[in-house]
């Protein structure tokens, strides 16, 4: 009697977490199935082709690409470093108050950090609609995301081995370059990763900043407006045009294989990364 009791609550236990399982894959699978029907008939070597003026996504997709890679460039060193020195360097009381200024930014609403950059950077600096001041408000936005995973990959690992380099004797920088950042790498990276998908998901922060542009990026920091997917995707989805919400639908599509392409080359680093600390640990 007790056995039957344990496989029927066995059994109940894995209907309700496959029912959760489908309850998430079902709407996401419905939404891009639905994407893609209607994007279907823009779906062309043009798309990739042309600009946002001539019913394309080159600039936009240009655009989206580059703000990505300032994003990397600003938040990647700063969110990295800010967790290494939360995580090994900050006193207990110092690391507490430290941690309070990035729990309050990942809170505050992207929005408000877009009119922030937008008040801030492109009125008052006059570097109006710009790249620069695209790339700052995003990286401000997702910095957070990576001093967390950091400071959380780096606290995660075994005091053995930051106590054996202190034993031998080697160097902070030594410990950290060839102990400590090899095992925490993959956290490291993925952190990154969810920063970058949050970053190229977002529209509130880049309306304020980043105005739009029919044309591909210029290599000018300030005063040339840039174009990017989730513009598209949030403009051409509200004017009265079928031929406009194929265009959004197709952007939307373009939007959600970046954000996948992000996905796998962070598994990818994360995996390589794994083996390689592995390796170092034989």
């Amino acid at each position: 009697m007790r056995s039957i009791r344990r496989s029927a609550a066995d059994l109940g236990f894995w209907a309700l977490c496959s029912l959760g399982l489908m309850m998430i894959v079902g709407p996401a699978v419905w939404i891009v199935v639905g994407l893609l029907r209607s994007a279907l008939p823009l779906i062309s070597f043009r798309l990739l082709a042309q600009d946002t003026a001539h019913l394309g996504l080159q600039n936009a997709i240009v655009g989206t690409l580059v703000l990505g890679l300032g994003v990397l460039v600003i938040a990647g060193p700063v969110g990295v470093g800010a967790g290494i020195y939360l995580s090994e360097f900050a006193g207990r009381r110092l690391a507490s108050v430290a941690r309070f200024f990035p729990e309050i930014l990942a809170g505050v609403p992207s929005i408000v950090v877009g009119y922030a950059a937008y008040v801030l950077l492109v009125v008052r600096f006059h570097w109006g609609y710009s790249l620069l001041a695209a790339i700052l408000a995003p990286s401000a936005l997702v910095t957070p995301y990576v001093v967390k995973s950091t400071e959380v990959a780096l606290r995660q690992l075994p005091t053995s081995l930051r106590d054996g380099a202190r034993a031998l004797g080697l160097p902070t920088v030594t410990t950290l370059r060839r102990v400590l950042l090899p095992p925490a790498l993959p956290g490291i990276v993925n952190g990154m990763v969810v920063a970058l998908a949050i970053s190229t998901g977002e529209t509130a922060p880049l309306l304020y900043t980043a105005g739009f542009s029919d044309a591909n990026p210029t290599p000018s920091l300030l005063h040339h407006p840039v174009g990017y997917l989730t513009y598209v995707v949030y403009t051409d989805i509200q004017l009265p045009s079928a031929r406009m919400h194929q265009l959004a639908n197709a952007a939307a599509d373009v939007t959600l294989l970046v954000l996948l392409a992000l996905i796998l080359v962070g598994r990818l680093l994360g995996y390589h990364s794994a083996r390689r600390a592995a390796r170092m640990s034989l």
